[in-house]
């Protein structure tokens, strides 16, 4: 079941050194492409990326937040045509998340870099560098990669009672104001 699924799915930022199976790998691909899409546009392409270099150079497309990707045994990049759809961020993020799920479901750990409005340290965009590395052609944005592979390290999901039960409003907004801080 999906809520078995998401009670156990994490963020994982340390692999084993160990590579995804062909039969996985292409499990996750048919799961990314059966992802739902405005008006069903399929604005996305994916870049799936197994080799140990090029993962390493994705890793340091960004100053922050990438660098734990060199360990992955996969990395899937994560972009779209903007003039294909108006919603391209929100039907990349849905296709994003399939694939956390998914990766979930094969006993695999996964992790989001967000690529989109980031720079490396000299100030470069980080969609540049992406389409640097993989050949992307241009016209195409990247919101994220997602990182894959055997987890090196184990998270309990997130308790029921510790989950924001606060931001869940029944036919209106009943609070009075929204609260930046952890506690309403």
């Amino acid at each position: 079941m999906l809520l078995e699924l998401l009670k156990k799915r994490r963020s994982i930022r340390k692999f084993e050194e160990k590579s995804v199976e062909k039969e996985k790998v292409d499990q996750l691909l048919e799961i990314v492409l059966r992802s739902p899409s405005s008006m069903g546009r399929n604005p996305w392409h994916f870049v799936v990326v197994e080799e140990k270099k090029k993962i390493e150079a994705l890793s340091k497309v960004k100053a922050h937040g990438a660098s734990f990707m060199k360990d992955a045994a996969l990395a899937i990049v994560v972009a779209a045509v903007p003039e294909k759809c108006d919603v391209w961020i929100e039907d990349c993020s849905i296709a994003a998340m399939m694939l956390h799920a998914g990766a979930c479901d094969l006993a695999l750990g996964s992790c989001w870099v967000q690529i989109r409005e980031r720079q490396d340290a000299d100030g470069r965009g980080a969609e540049a560098n992406v389409a640097d590395i993989v050949g992307l052609p241009k016209g195409l944005r990247t919101l994220a990669i997602i990182a894959i592979g055997y987890g090196a390290e184990e998270k309990q999901g997130h308790p029921k009672e510790k989950l924001p039960q606060g931001h869940v409003h029944y036919e209106s907004f009943k609070n009075s104001c929204l609260c930046t801080s952890k506690k309403p």
